[in-house]
């Protein structure tokens, strides 16, 4: 059999095929490399505005921890400050209920002190003139006594108006017309002169001028409490046998009980064997920089309950 030859072909059916897998491979090969770029180019977009993002969060976040931190500081401030008011208007309410307290004790005092110096502008405490017969009762005052005893109180409030305070006690001697003699104690029951403890001063003009002369000066401790000094003068100078009277002085008590000391006082003043009291017992308020009532209110009841008199002097 005879072999026949068949013309070669370059551009046949398998060449085609080839070239077009060869095509289609080079095709797919841009296409893969193409899409990687691209993904590859997007992500790192996307990571970069990702740690933008977080560390603007991270930004904010410091900002608002700071501003936290400084919204508890002003609290805390203000909650101080608060406390601090809120102390401080406790203790206005305190001040406002001793201050309504002591207003209130002071008015129940200046009407006392009214009612006493409407009586002193009738009649005052003026020295005696040309008197040849004895009166029994001057403003409110016996003046009946034999001796008189001055209680004065020599603290530093007296001591500012000590001309005013020499200058009435001199005026209760002059309204006594005949005094056989006379004793000058301080509060605290220390004597004006030391060499008449236990005796009495004898009243005469001379004798009258140079104690008050002497009294000028005189600057002795106190404890602004006529206690002390009316225990020495009655314990020293009362006697059921003569008339006595005792002149307390004062502008303010410092003590801390009313009714022990009064009940005291009445008892070592007292007759055990008539029951009268051995001494009429006065009391003459001053009003100095810094007085009180409680003065007043004790010599009210010691006078009271004594056979007394209190006067209490206008400014």
């Amino acid at each position: 059999m005879k072999k026949r030859n068949r013309p070669f072909e370059i551009f046949n059916l398998s060449f085609l095929d080839l070239i077009s897998c060869g095509f289609g491979a080079v095709v797919l090969i841009i296409l893969i490399s193409r899409t990687s770029e691209d993904v590859a180019s997007g992500t790192l977009e996307e990571a970069r505005e990702l740690i933008n993002r977080m560390a603007a969060t991270e930004k904010a976040i410091s900002e608002l921890d700071t501003e936290k931190r400084l919204q508890y500081q002003k609290i805390a401030e203000q909650t101080g400050a608060i406390a601090a008011l809120r102390a401080k208007s406790e203790g206005l309410e305190d001040a406002l209920k001793k201050a309504a307290k002591d207003n209130e004790q002071a008015k129940d005092d200046v009407d006392g002190l009214e009612l006493v110096e409407q009586s002193l502008n009738r009649i005052t405490i003026t020295p005696a003139t040309n008197q040849t017969k004895r009166d029994k009762e001057v403003g409110g005052i016996p003046v009946d006594s034999d001796y008189v005893l001055f209680i004065v109180d020599t603290s530093g409030s007296m001591q500012n108006i000590w001309n005013r305070v020499s200058k009435e006690m001199q005026n209760v001697l002059s309204i006594h017309p005949k005094v056989k003699g006379f004793q000058i104690l301080n509060d605290n029951g220390i004597h004006l002169i030391s060499a008449y403890n236990g005796k009495w001063i004898p009243d005469t003009a001379g004798r009258r001028k140079n104690i008050f002369k002497a009294f000028r000066s005189w600057n002795s401790a106190s404890n602004s409490s006529p206690v002390e000094g009316l225990r020495v003068a009655l314990k020293k100078y009362a006697n059921p046998n003569i008339s006595l009277s005792i002149y307390i002085l004062g502008d303010d008590y410092s003590g801390s009980n009313y009714n022990t000391v009064i009940d005291q006082l009445q008892r070592l003043n007292t007759n055990r064997a008539t029951g009268k009291p051995l001494a009429k017992i006065h009391g003459i308020g001053f009003i100095s920089p810094g007085a009180t009532n409680r003065f007043a209110i004790l010599m009210r009841e010691v006078t009271k309950r004594n056979a007394g008199t209190f006067l209490a002097l206008p400014r």
